[in-house]
């Protein structure tokens, strides 16, 4: 997914993506969050999260390294803080074609739930909704399955951060000359 550099509104790190998700939402924000995890920051990994947004309402997530797109890059955003968090203003025209790309698409409060386990601004996030984008497949969250529930549940995903990690460590001991 490729969307063009947008106007520079916010720019800091965070310990929890539910700040761009919250900033959006009181912004009123038409654009997009870049969200880089630490592993990207300290650790060399590739892949950025990205969460567009239409008057403050996530729409589309994508994450970079994985090519994953819609509910299952939230997953891959969702890994430890701190965040370097950007915020970008972008035209609603020009958002128009990811936006309508419908494997892209998350329903609006579901960001929220899984990225920043935070049911309240799940709720708010709802609230200020139009009423047709609450029938993009949002449900109520379950009230005994957490952010962290969900997460633990799928062991494609944890299967792949365990690969991930131990790829990382056999990478960073050859590179620091330990020997088998």
């Amino acid at each position: 997914m490729k969307l063009p550099q947008g106007r520079l509104v916010r720019q800091r790190v965070v310990s929890d993506p539910g700040t761009a998700l919250s900033s959006a939402l009181e912004m009123e924000l038409t654009g997009y969050a870049r969200l880089e995890s630490q592993d990207a920051l300290l650790l060399d990994a590739d892949g950025v999260g990205v969460v567009t947004f239409e008057r403050g309402i996530p729409v589309v997530a994508y994450h970079t390294a994985t090519d994953t797109a819609g509910e299952d890059a939230l997953a891959d955003i969702a890994v430890a803080g701190p965040y370097r968090l950007e915020l970008y203003e972008l035209d609603a025209e020009v958002l128009a074609d990811v936006h309508a790309t419908e494997a892209f698409r998350v329903p609006p409060a579901t960001p929220a739930e899984r990225l920043a386990g935070d049911p309240q601004l799940a709720a708010r996030t709802r609230e200020a909704a139009p009423a047709a984008r609450l029938r993009d497949r949002e449900s109520e969250p379950s009230e005994d399955t957490s952010a962290v529930e969900a997460f633990l549940d799928d062991e494609e995903k944890i299967a792949a951060i365990r690969e991930r990690a131990r790829e990382e460590a056999e990478a960073r001991a050859a590179e620091w000359g330990f020997a088998e």
